[in-house]
């Protein structure tokens, strides 16, 4: 009697899997959210000139992520292929992360546009380096929809803490705990708390991840001939396009936010913790809803619903007028992300297993690296749009904000966001991603237990 195959449960906790993410996401998504405030709006950069930074930066990490990407796949350690990348790269991230936000307020000019490039390009190469491991142990780690399904939910979870914390939190610390609306001081001593905590939670995530070291038995992958493979996989253009039109909007909100409501709702930086903290929470709980809905309806099929519920909540925004309108817009936000947030990884892990069983190697490394690339074209459209700000609005720094900085980031956080959301729900409906299995991922089912079901 012939065996069958079975997918083996997961041996390593999803809850500590997903508790990397975690970590991974306070460092980013701290100095996503405050730099374009700290070095445009406090020390004085041009947007323009910070816009033509934001796309050298583009261009390096275009280069860098497929290399580091690959390099994780050609790994073979004791330890596993991606263990040691997430051990070195999480304190390299966090010193890298200190040093973008000690910036002195002394510095101006070429000086400053070099300490900005510097160690914003220095961050993102090790936000690469861990994103590339970390999300290429999803497929691996949790082979079945289902499981993956909930490994993806929780560390979406633990994602949304850690913005609560590095975005919600941050203006509170940085502005009114350890520093004031005028000064830089805050952002340093912030930073060196999320590092620490960063650095924490990625090792201990990491020393407990279980790698398949069925993953691991294939021959290396040669670089070239991988990459033009993926650039020729039609999945990966379409799925990486429409998903850029996810990622860029989201950016440009995170980014955003703090100056929308400085200029555009006419309040406090430091209040920005009860708009974002209030989308980050319903964001938490409507991840539970999505989740099960996953379950029943599938991946693809809440994604497709998830994408026109966030483009329609960009328009909320741009009509809030304070504090509580802003809630209220945030609201819809919040559920649109977290449908997003449950779904878009889901659909890029059916396309890593589908290249799997496709050419018999696994290479879920270079290919989320080139993902990666896709979909940090943020960097390019985040400078651009700002620098946009200076031709319709004559904004150009917090020392020459223009005439009407409010109505300029109403575009900045709304406007551009609805545009790319919109394409994307359309693009979505007409996509199709098969869910596929590379055989690593199954075992053969003891005899004993086919004996048992077949007597």
């Amino acid at each position: 009697m012939t065996s069958e195959a079975v997918v083996p449960e997961a041996r390593t906790p999803p809850w500590r899997y997903a508790i990397g993410m975690f970590g991974t996401s306070i460092p980013i998504n701290m100095i996503k959210g405050s730099m374009i405030l700290f070095y445009v709006d406090m020390l004085g950069m041009d947007a323009r000139v910070y816009a033509g930074v934001m796309v050298v930066y583009a261009i390096i990490d275009a280069i860098d992520n497929p290399l580091l990407g690959h390099l994780s796949d050609r790994t073979r350690t004791r330890f596993g292929r991606r263990r040691p990348w997430l051990l070195i790269g999480a304190p390299l991230l966090a010193a890298s992360m200190i040093a973008f936000f000690s910036a002195p307020t002394s510095l101006d000019g070429v000086a400053l546009v070099i300490w900005f490039a510097t160690f914003a390009i220095l961050c993102e190469a090790f936000d690469s380096m861990l994103n590339a491991n970390y999300g290429a142990l999803l497929p691996e780690l949790f082979p079945a929809e289902r499981a993956r399904a909930s490994a993806n939910g929780l560390r979406q979870g633990f994602q949304l803490v850690a913005l609560v914390i590095s975005l919600a939190v941050t203006p509170l610390l940085t502005t009114r705990v350890f520093g004031t609306e005028d000064t830089t001081v805050g952002f340093r001593t912030t930073a060196i708390i999320y590092g620490v905590v960063a650095v924490v939670a990625i090792c201990f995530m990491a020393i407990g991840a279980h790698e398949n070291p069925r993953y691991a038995t294939r021959e290396r992958t040669r670089f070239l001939p991988s990459v033009a493979a993926i650039l020729k996989n039609p999945l990966f253009w379409k799925v990486g396009l429409i998903g850029a039109c996810y990622a860029i909007p989201m950016a440009l909100v995170l980014s955003g936010v703090q100056l929308y409501v400085r200029y555009s709702l006419g309040l406090p930086v430091a209040q920005t913790l009860y708009l974002q903290g209030v989308v980050i929470l319903v964001a938490g709980g409507g991840l539970v809803v999505w989740t099960r809905v996953v379950a029943r309806k599938g991946a693809l099929w809440t994604w497709r619903l998830a994408f026109p519920l966030l483009a329609v909540s960009f328009v909320g925004l741009f009509f809030a007028r304070d504090l509580i309108t802003g809630i209220a817009a945030g609201v819809l936000v919040g559920i649109g992300w977290s449908g997003m947030l449950a779904t878009n990884d889901l659909i890029v892990a059916r396309v890593l297993d589908g290249d799997a069983v496709r050419h018999g190697t696994h290479r879920e490394g270079l290919f989320l690296s080139a993902f990666g690339t896709l979909g940090r074209l943020n960097g390019i459209i985040s400078g651009l749009a700002l620098a946009s700000l200076t031709v319709f609005f004559g904004y150009t720094s917090g020392d020459d904000p223009g005439a009407d900085p409010g109505t300029a980031f109403r575009f900045y956080m709304c406007v551009y966001p609805f545009v790319l959301a919109l394409i994307g729900s359309v693009a979505a409906r007409f996509l199709h991603v098969p869910a596929q299995l590379p055989a690593e991922a199954v075992a053969p089912e003891p005899p004993e237990h086919v004996a048992e079901r077949t007597a």
